[in-house]
């Protein structure tokens, strides 16, 4: 339990440093190259491109730190990253469809209301989804060959 705890914490604070990037990022281009008034599919745009830059963000933190015990050997990362990235998509989609919903459905189109059901009605769905995965699919030990005890602070 205890194990599980120190997990959830790290990943938790991985996914805070990935947050400040994916928030940065979408915000700066929503409100420039991406604006909905320049661009039909701009906040879909900035958040596709913030979330790809936060995944690379996060996928980094959680290798090297969350599940740093069952992360796969060396040359088993490229599987672990795709793997990784593949659910980090399905995430992402999740983060994606909220905004689509928001923005072109409902009609709530300030940039508030698209950080709302992006970034916290869609940020928390999406978390759950991608937690669970990683926990069962990706980082599984029983799926992984750990890295020797040396060079888990790597």
């Amino acid at each position: 339990m205890h194990r599980l705890f120190r997990q959830l914490v790290r990943y938790g604070l991985v996914g805070l440093c990935g947050l400040v990037v994916d928030l940065a990022v979408f915000n700066a281009l929503r409100l420039t190259v991406f604006s909905p008034d320049d661009v039909a599919a701009g906040p879909l745009l900035a958040k596709l491109v913030s979330s790809l830059v936060s995944i690379a963000v996060v996928w980094l933190g959680n290798r090297l730190w969350t599940f740093g015990e069952t992360r796969r050997a060396p040359g088993q990362a490229l599987r672990e990253a795709l793997e990784f990235f593949a659910v980090a998509l399905g995430g992402m989609g999740i983060g994606l469809l909220c905004l689509y919903v928001s923005h072109y459905v409902l009609g709530f189109t300030s940039p508030l209301a698209d950080n709302v059901s992006s970034n916290v009605v869609g940020l928390a769905l999406g978390t759950a989804f991608r937690f669970t995965l990683y926990k069962l699919w990706v980082f599984h030990p029983a799926r992984t060959n750990p890295v020797p005890a040396g060079l888990t602070g790597a």
